[in-house]
């Protein structure tokens, strides 16, 4: 079946029979024009600072921005904090959209911060990432299943500004499993940071 993507182009998506709510079975997404999702940033952080610090102090690991990260199938992206985390984690790699993070900070009046205070693994550009949850896609040969929003939290006040909350909900980036190994790299363009 044929209908319009993101970005205007066509996508060919097999609709299942049955998506229940707990784990929704993937759909397969073939994109029509490929490379519509460029890598503008990519971080790694070798600890959690928010996660699993509700009520307590963030952490203050480092997150680390890097041209290229090493994926690697059903564990996640080597050297980051979430590397073989648990099995079948959902949130094995996290995308953020740079288009995203621009208009919070516009909303905001946030200036000169980057956006690896989101603490999201890969900042892309030309996306809309919640249309590919529940589904596989591919990213410079690497492919990844889409699993859920990555919600914001209360942090992003603290990370971003009053207010990132708020401003982040309904598009605060997308939570991803590794299918494949291989690299990613950040590419050079008129937008990248």
């Amino acid at each position: 079946m044929m209908e319009r993507g993101w970005a205007g182009f066509s996508v060919a998506v097999a609709r299942p029979s049955d998506c229940g709510e707990s784990n929704p079975p993937l759909q397969f997404l073939t994109m029509a024009a490929p490379n519509q999702i460029r890598i503008e940033q990519i971080f790694i952080s070798p600890g959690h600072n928010f996660y699993g610090h509700h009520d307590q102090a963030p952490g203050e690991h480092p997150t680390v921005a890097v041209e290229r990260v090493e994926c690697v199938a059903g564990k996640g992206l080597v050297g980051d904090r979430f590397f073989d985390y648990k099995p079948d984690f959902k949130g094995q790699i996290t995308l953020f959209s740079a288009e995203v993070y621009d208009d919070v900070c516009r909303q905001l009046g946030v200036a000169g911060k980057s956006s690896g205070v989101t603490r999201r693994n890969i900042i892309t550009r030309g996306d809309d990432l919640n249309s590919l949850i529940g589904r596989e896609f591919e990213i410079q040969g690497v492919r990844f299943a889409g699993v859920a929003e990555c919600s914001p939290c209360h942090w992003m006040n603290q990370a971003i500004a009053p207010g990132a909350e708020a401003a982040l909900h309904g598009r605060g980036g997308l939570r991803a499993r590794v299918l494949t190994d291989g690299w990613l790299r950040v590419e050079a363009g008129e937008n990248s940071k």
